[in-house]
């Protein structure tokens, strides 16, 4: 008999309304036993005022504390933009309101998990890569750059609905990856909870010989270590062997 109620770890996953992709990522990543509940938040708008307004609001509180109705081993905000914002003490401070409201249930972000799972594959001089509008690409290269990575390479597709972002197919974001490599990068990251990104992270380590990290395949291995699950899922990028 097979049990899907998670009955070896439980995610709780804080996820904007309008997007799609990180979700049946998380899916195709998961161990036996290892199963996701979602809350969904309004994003208006994929832009600075967009972003303020959903973070701004007492959504996280309310969504962190549903989710701490239930028997979960993390809570995590599946947001990359929305947590680099307005740099490491915004992301701390998104942080602190959900651990007021989690229950004593462990939290993190998608940036903190980033931070984390680049240091993890020794990263030192990245490109950054997203679908972003110029605005917020310079707002994850000031985060990045302020967590003690060099950043050679920051690049954005000009992208501002969430829909659109979602239906990049993922041999687009394969070859974009690839085309915004800086010469000299020991690590990409690949930025953005609704970027399609795990299915080609293992193709673009093999073609350029360097670790890849994406903002999906970081949160969900940060929440498996912090669940204190050993098992590691197999072709989803060398952060799992870490």
């Amino acid at each position: 008999m097979q049990d899907y109620s998670g009955w070896r770890a439980r995610i709780g996953l804080i996820y904007m309304a309008s997007s799609t992709v990180m979700e049946p990522e998380f899916y195709a990543m998961s161990p036996d036993g290892v199963a996701t509940c979602t809350i969904r938040t309004r994003l208006p708008k994929m832009n600075i005022a967009g972003l303020e307004q959903m973070t701004g609001s007492e959504e996280l509180e309310r969504c962190t504390a549903y989710l701490a109705r239930a028997d979960l081993g993390v809570i995590a905000y599946g947001g990359t933009s929305a947590t680099f914002l307005h740099g490491l003490a915004w992301d701390q401070t998104m942080q602190a309101r959900m651990r007021a409201h989690s229950n004593g249930i462990p939290v993190t972000t998608t940036s903190s998990a980033s931070i984390a799972a680049l240091r993890a594959v020794g990263a030192s001089r990245i490109s950054f890569v997203s679908p972003y509008v110029s605005d917020i690409v310079e707002r994850g290269r000031r985060f990045f750059s302020s967590s003690g990575f060099d950043v050679l390479s920051a690049d954005g597709m000009g992208i501002d609905d969430d829909h659109s972002i979602g239906r990049i197919p993922v041999e687009q974001v394969y070859e974009y990856a690839k085309s915004c490599r800086h010469a000299d990068a020991d690590t990409i990251f690949i930025s953005c909870t609704n970027l399609a990104s795990v299915a080609v992270l293992g193709d673009l380590e093999r073609d350029l010989g360097i670790p890849v990290v994406s903002a999906v395949q970081s949160t969900f291995w940060d929440c498996l270590r912090i669940t204190g699950l050993k098992d590691r899922p197999v072709g989803f990028g060398r952060l799992f062997a870490c």
